[in-house]
């Protein structure tokens, strides 16, 4: 069965635990909180459908590491519910954050319902997350269950503490390269931890093997993300969907402009002057291409997947059991026009 297929079979399990979570938790006399939370989740609402409820990639990462360990991929389904809830609150959260209009397409919460309303919605769902959780203990164990739940209130302290350190970069023109790994490893790579080790968790693996699959999913988190800084200034946008501009004007603190910073005087004179305008994108890129910021970032990402790649292979050690896993990685890192 080629992944495509294996994820087919998979999404529609994955879309009756979320909705079964939300009809338990919240109650009918409510009917428009619950279409804040069905809204979100791309269930209702216009433009609802596959584009507005995203590609679920966190929930296939727990099922695939659950089957690539041996296990029924269905006793995961409550682990993976709990990790997509988790998700879609921090971006309830952060589009307000970050007063971001839309989200897949569509207005986001807090511009259809307010920021007050949107934040109670995204506490609703981060609730759901561990209530998602509970059903651990029919499918495999109460003892799971519980485990489960520290695994996943340490990863939302991460999550948490890297959007912290991205609000508060915000205010810093400039922070050192060292500061970057940890926000980046708290707002990307610590879910995508989290997702790979409760699918081992649910599979009964031992605690080594545990490890392993977090290390992979964790290390395949940065790759992910350090990639996304290149295509957010090198990258096609008729490709990708990002614009190539908003990087640079918004004065993200990405690794492709940690590196310029530090290597090019005429990159950082012109950083530290204010924000850089969309007249002056091209200009900025030189500088970058000068001191070969984008290869460098590239290679980062390149030594980031072989990691990962070995810390799959010391989860998995059969290599038969990964090839799903090895083709979902190369999916999220696949794009660089």
């Amino acid at each position: 069965m080629s992944l495509q297929q294996t994820i087919a079979s998979m999404l529609p399990a994955v879309e009756d635990e979320l909705k079964a979570v939300v009809e338990r938790t919240v109650r009918p006399t409510y009917p428009e909180l619950r279409g804040m939370l069905t809204y979100h989740l791309g269930w209702e609402g216009e433009g609802a459908g596959p584009e507005a409820q995203g590609k679920r990639i966190r929930p296939m990462m727990v099922l695939l590491c659950a089957a690539a360990s041996g296990a029924d991929w269905k006793a995961a389904l409550p682990a993976a519910a709990a990790v997509e809830l988790l998700h879609n609150f921090s971006l309830i959260h952060d589009d307000i954050q970050d007063n971001s209009p839309l989200r897949r397409g569509r207005k986001t919460v807090w511009v259809r319902w307010g920021i007050a309303q949107a934040i109670n919605a995204g506490d609703v769902m981060f609730t759901q997350a561990f209530s998602a959780l509970h059903r651990l203990a029919e499918t495999v164990s109460p003892a799971a269950a519980l485990e489960a739940h520290q695994v996943l209130q340490e990863t939302c302290l991460r999550l948490t503490e890297g959007q912290y350190l991205d609000i508060a970069y915000e205010s810093c023109p400039v922070i050192p390269m060292e500061d970057y790994w940890p926000m980046v490893g708290g707002k990307t790579s610590a879910l995508l931890g989290c997702c790979a080790e409760l699918g081992a968790l649910a599979a009964g693996v031992n605690e080594a093997r545990r490890a392993a699959f977090r290390e992979f999913g964790y290390k395949l988190g940065l790759a992910f993300q350090v990639q996304d800084d290149w295509l957010g200034i090198w990258g096609d946008a008729a490709l990708t969907g990002k614009s190539t501009e908003s990087d640079l004007v918004s004065g993200k603190k990405t690794l492709p402009v940690l590196i310029g910073l530090e290597r090019s005087p005429q990159f950082r004179a012109r950083w530290e002057a204010g924000p850089v305008q969309p007249d002056e994108i091209g200009e900025a890129i030189k500088c970058l291409d000068a001191v070969e910021a984008g290869a460098l970032a590239l290679a980062e990402a390149e030594k980031l997947t072989g990691q990962a790649m070995a810390a799959l292979a010391i989860a998995v050690p059969q290599a038969e059991l990964r090839d799903e896993l090895n083709e979902l990685s190369a999916g999220l890192l696949k794009r660089k026009k």
